[in-house]
């Protein structure tokens, strides 16, 4: 191990010595020198080790030569606790609790970069605590599916907002000594089939919506590792896709990091060597010994090895390697990242209907009734994909009885509805009392006169519904976006014995707001909110700040609504097949031979998923298309009002500028986002109606006015150019749009560029 200090410690002397500017990425290669030194003294064999996972969660170093393994860290919304070398089963500690963020969809719901990045210094933190030297994460994919199973991990629909906070993070991390793995390149938008899908699009699609977050974190970010998605992306695997990992992600960018396969996704030899993978994880039956015999063979050289281990290495010198007996010696959770959590959650709350200002909560209540499992439910794990063994988590009802109790306010709960728990195997015969057996079963007769019971003399009733994490979960997509197991039903009998109704959806995806809407006063969007979730929804109900987060996506009122179920793109008619991730840890298919598991998953379906909706996606559909959303994207209201005033812009060289007055007209303290979109009415080219292409975060105490300067670089403005297969700058008439939403424009502007 001191041999790994000493090694480390030369990369600060390397860096100090270059003259001039380095990129991100170029600061990987300061140590090339070196590296190529230690490889000289490497046999074949251990740099074949290198490729391929050593432990479920590690890959090798080289002891002899003072070379620490690589550590890896799932996943995205806190550091998951340790496991057992070869499975995720945990392995029983006592000081691997971690910080429970909020997970991406409610980042993304901060619209704040300053947040972004505050959250990955948390995550890299907590990581170098537990001795991982790569975080798996962020995850960046543009939410496509309102009933995509990964909805709650991404971060927005939109790729300027999810490329902003994707950079922060990244910035974050690595800050703290940890990499990020930013996940999972590229056009992972589905779950169903995702280990066989083929997602086929066109260049400017994928160039102007779908690589952009990965783009930003990977060349203005520095972002050190990569992991290719489970998909292929027209016809061919991304472990193993020529023109995502070799032509784009190496060659235009410039990425001088590793790759690293999402667990079970690498698919053969020789296509991983030549065209970009550096680590199989998990196994080595495609980067180990078959490597070995493929140079013997004259298939491979030892050169491509040496490169890819020159890629790994150089990750292994900018992360210094934590000592085994410095790490997991302190509880991985700390205050400080507690904290963190709890401002990301403050600002992620969604406060989407506001009828009668029923909202905050008002000073003559004095008692209210509590309903529904979603008010106790913790989110910290559950489903199939990361989880946190969070050191504790404050649940909505307990942050809603802290805050009651100091107010002198009396809280009664009920469940209201049964909710679906996830299991990896079949359900038993007879279940707990609260448990349904599938999300369409209707209302329990007894649980809806209890829960009214409770609310008919109650000051006031808030109502907690939305989905858990085994509805939304990685591994599969939602059938529908329904608010599940009779939730509808409940809220109708509850408005009919008390008016007095507040609904808090938590949830990570959009949901069909359709029978609700009409029936709930006030509706908040409070999501997976993480360790101090419960507390910031209570702090936001009662008043104690106000609301201020803003949808990172489009509502739809009903999903045929959205893009891809109005093109027919899905879902794929053909169903779904077994998932690539959890079959892995099937009894019936760990018991095969090597040979007759991988036929086995050549079984599985191969569908195409096709994107003819192009770069309409979300409310770029919508707006274009002039069809009514539930909640537009951006959409947030708060306790204020907010006056935008005396809008200014011009276009200069590098970039468009806007600037103008904003004042908060209320009593409160404050925060709204401003966002601001472009349209092309003159345009030659095709483009949506609008495209969000700037935004702030902006905090205003009560009555005070700000000026705000927002600016567009031109890169930003550019489409891609299929004809000439490069970036190009339509010039012409460009129509600034100026607002707290997509649909709520407040000014308008005009230049030409």
């Amino acid at each position: 191990m001191k041999k790994t200090i000493l090694i480390l410690a030369s990369a600060a002397l390397v860096a100090a010595a270059c003259d001039g500017p380095v990129s991100p990425q170029d600061k990987l290669t300061v140590n090339d020198k070196k590296i190529d030194e230690i490889i000289a003294q490497m046999t074949l064999e251990e740099k074949v080790e290198m490729l391929h996972s050593k432990t479920n969660m590690s890959s090798a170093g080289v002891e002899r030569l003072g070379i620490a393994d690589m550590n890896y860290a799932d996943g995205p919304f806190g550091i998951r606790e340790e496991g057992v070398p070869n499975g995720f089963q945990s392995a029983g500690w006592t000081l691997d609790s971690a910080t429970y963020f909020p997970t991406g969809s409610a980042l993304a719901a901060t619209w704040s970069e300053e947040l972004a990045y505050k959250y990955g210094t948390g995550m890299g933190k907590e990581a170098r605590l537990r001795g991982k030297d790569v975080i798996l994460g962020p995850a960046v994919n543009i939410q496509r599916l309102p009933v995509g199973g990964r909805t709650y991990e991404y971060l927005s629909e939109d790729p300027i907002l999810s490329a902003a906070l994707a950079l922060e993070y990244t910035k974050g991390v690595q800050d703290e000594g940890t990499a990020v793995c930013i996940k999972h390149f590229a056009v992972n938008n589905q779950e169903t089939n995702r280990g066989s899908v083929d997602a086929q699009l066109d260049e400017r699609t994928l160039r102007e919506i779908y690589l952009k977050p990965f783009e930003r974190a990977i060349i203005e970010g520095g972002a050190m590792s990569v992991m290719p998605a489970y998909n292929k992306v027209n016809g061919d695997y991304c472990s193993e896709n020529e023109h995502l990992l070799n032509e784009i992600l190496r060659g235009e960018w410039g990425f001088k990091g590793f790759t690293v396969s999402d667990w079970g996704g690498t698919h053969s030899t020789m296509g991983a060597m030549l065209h970009g993978l550096n680590v199989q994880m998990t196994g080595s039956n495609y980067l180990g010994q078959p490597v070995i015999d493929s140079i013997k063979a004259g298939k491979l050289t030892e050169e491509m090895v040496d490169e890819k281990v020159r890629q790994i290495l150089r990750v292994r010198f900018a992360i210094e390697a934590v000592p085994a007996d410095v790490a997991n010696t302190v509880m991985t959770s700390q205050p400080e990242s507690q904290q963190i959590a709890k401002q990301v959650a403050e600002k992620s709350i969604v406060l989407l209907k506001n009828e009668g200002g029923i909202l905050p909560i008002k000073k003559e209540v004095k008692s209210i009734a509590v309903i529904g499992q979603n008010a106790v439910l913790k989110t910290q794990s559950g489903g199939m994909g990361a989880g946190v063994k969070a050191l504790y988590e404050v649940t909505p009802l307990q942050g809603i009885e802290k805050r009651a109790a100091e107010l002198g306010i009396s809280v009664d709960y009920a469940p209201g509805y049964k909710t679906i728990a996830f299991r990896w195997g079949p359900a038993p015969a007879i279940l707990d009392p609260l448990e349904a057996r599938s999300n369409d079963e209707p209302a329990d007769p007894f649980l809806v006169a209890e829960a009214c019971e409770a609310a008919v003399n109650a000051d006031l009733v808030i109502f907690f519904g939305g989905t858990n994490k085994s509805i939304e979960t990685e591994g599969s997509d939602r059938k529908n976006i329904d608010l599940p197991c009779g939730q509808n039903e409940l809220v109708k009998a509850l408005k009919a014995v008390n008016p007095n109704l507040i609904t808090v959806l938590i949830s990570g995806g959009p949901t069909d707001l359709r029978k609700l809407e009409p029936v709930s006063p006030a509706i908040v969007q409070g999501w997976w909110n993480g360790t101090e979730g419960g507390t910031a929804l209570a702090e936001v109900l009662f008043g104690d700040i106000a609301p201020s987060g803003k949808l990172p996506f489009t509502f739809p009122k009903k999903l045929e609504d959205s893009p891809a179920y109005a093109m027919g793109n899905f879902p794929d008619p053909n169903g779904a097949g077994g998932d690539l991730f959890s079959l892995m840890f099937r009894p019936d298919v760990l018991k095969m031979t090597p040979a007759e598991r991988q036929k086995f998953l050549d079984s599985l379906p191969k569908p195409v998923s096709k994107y003819t909706e192009r770069f309409y996606v979300g409310y770029r559909w919508f707006d274009t298309k002039n069809i009514e959303p539930m909640y537009a994207f951006g959409h947030g209201l708060s306790y204020v009002d907010f006056d935008y005033d005396d809008m200014k812009a011009t276009a200069g060289k590098d970039a468009v500028k806007v600037t103008f007055q904003l004042e908060n007209e209320g009593n409160m303290p404050a925060d709204e986002v401003v966002q601001l979109y472009v349209s092309r009415p003159e345009s030659k080219v095709e483009w949506p109606a609008k495209e969000l292409k700037a935004f702030q975060r902006v905090s205003l105490n009560a009555g005070e006015t700000k000026t705000v300067t927002l600016e567009i670089p031109m890169k930003d403005l550019r489409y891609w150019n299929e004809a000439t297969n490069a970036w190009d700058l339509e010039h012409g008439k460009l129509l600034l749009q100026l607002g707290s939403a997509s649909d709520d424009i407040r000014e308008t502007a005009e230049v030409t560029i």
